[in-house]
């Protein structure tokens, strides 16, 4: 079978290295990738935002089977466009993308089918926020209605701090927004909780707890990630049937109700106030660390299941993942999240082995003239699997000091809660 799989980030290198222990699988495509996945998968250099261009490639080059991994092509109507000229491809349809891509269209869900969730309110303008704000309890939450990334999320201590976020969401800071989401703070611990689906039955797929903050103890400013572990220290049975019963199958019983149904990775944010839990927010594709965190547990064959969800028989396979801790360290430009530098080369890439649990994967990476540079804000995911956290996480900080790689950042307390001090 030949592969291809969309993105460039650390999610498509674990999902490149997944996939190519597969004995099934007898070529790898990578659009466009990174200098991690060239050492699995051929890249190929495709504009993401060009669905003809893609389409044609699959087609000449007689892929069997796409995989989507970033946001944007799922929520602008990929797999739409892929499967009207019969091409095999795993993720979520236009419609269901929206889960993501407008979190309004989630809140109505919420509201009509009695999902736990925060209070909210739909503003349009910048005047009708505003003035919502003036009688408003703080902290309080605002959010921009697109895509954003992960970081058009404001928590907000004052009425200063919430009026600086509602003008620059209005004001074009993460693309066009015709709307802002208001909401109350929800005081918890947050955990992420996902399931892969073909449309009719679902399995769970893991959890895990990430730190989106850039600074040590969970400070300063939102991030795509700095890091996760899994599974979440916050799961357990009961909780977990909570979750399906409140917030999942209510979910995609609302899109059957549309005439939708859910093929893809569905990844719930979840707040938990004393064992209950409220959801967050949706994504609907697998995180960015998650993935990385959780993939080098799976004991199956990746290709298979995702084979079997486009062909609606995931019922033919029981998932299961390695009764194992898993810890991920995210390696970021200096600068980031804001402005940081690029084309800095990475030395000592190469003393950096991979081995069963331990694992390297590449996100804002290139390979120029032989050497490998970082060209993005995240760079490299260290992960490591073991017994108990304490050990992972001493893994992964001794092979990131092996690196020493004097351009980049990174946090040195991820997965405090669950590391002995």
């Amino acid at each position: 079978m030949i592969v291809g799989i969309i993105g460039s980030g650390g999610r498509e290198h674990a999902i490149c290295e997944s996939l190519h222990k597969s004995k099934k699988i007898s070529k790898l495509y990578c659009f466009p990738g990174n200098a991690g996945t060239s050492k699995v998968a051929t890249n190929i250099i495709l504009d993401l935002n060009n669905f003809e261009e893609i389409k044609n490639f699959v087609l000449e080059n007689r892929i069997d089977l796409v995989i989507v991994g970033p946001e944007k092509p799922l929520v602008d109507g990929i797999v739409d466009y892929l499967e009207k000229f019969n091409i095999k491809v795993f993720g979520p349809n236009k419609v269901a993308s929206q889960l993501e891509g407008s979190k309004i269209f989630t809140k109505n869900i919420c509201q009509k089918y009695n999902i736990p969730t925060a209070n909210f309110g739909i503003f349009i303008n910048e005047e009708e926020a505003y003035k919502f704000l003036e009688t408003s309890n703080f902290p309080i939450v605002i959010k921009a209605d697109n895509l954003a990334s992960g970081k058009g999320v404001y928590i907000c201590e004052n009425r200063e701090q919430s009026s600086t976020a509602v003008q620059e969401i209005f004001g074009g800071k993460f693309g066009e927004a015709k709307n802002v989401l208001i909401e109350e703070f929800l005081k918890g611990e947050e955990m992420s909780f996902f399931i892969i689906s073909d449309g009719i039955t679902f399995q769970n797929f893991g959890t895990a707890q990430d730190h989106k903050r850039v600074l040590e103890g969970d400070k300063g400013k939102n991030t795509g990630g700095m890091g996760a572990y899994s599974p979440s220290r916050l799961i357990n049975k009961d909780l977990e049937n909570k979750i399906l019963d409140k917030i999942i199958n209510p979910t995609l019983n609302a899109l059957s109700d549309i005439g939708c149904s859910y093929k893809g990775f569905l990844y719930a944010g979840l707040m938990i106030i004393k064992n209950e839990p409220f959801l967050i927010e949706y994504n609907v594709r697998m995180g960015d660390p998650e993935c990385q965190t959780i993939l080098p547990m799976l004991s199956n064959d990746l290709f298979e299941i995702f084979n079997l969800c486009c062909e609606k028989k995931l019922n033919d396979i029981e998932i299961k993942l390695k009764n194992k801790k898993s810890l991920c360290v995210v390696l970021c430009s200096n600068g980031y999240p804001d402005t940081y530098k690029k084309n800095i080369e990475i030395e000592n890439i190469d003393l950096i082995e991979s081995n069963n649990d331990d694992f390297v994967f590449h996100a804002g990476t290139s390979n120029i003239s032989k050497k490998i540079i970082a060209t993005g804000g995240r760079v490299l995911n260290f992960v490591s699997l073991s017994d108990n956290f304490d050990e992972a996480k001493k893994s992964v900080y001794d092979r990131i000091n092996k690196l020493n790689w004097t351009g980049g950042f990174y946090r040195t307390d991820i997965g405090y809660k669950v590391v002995d001090k």
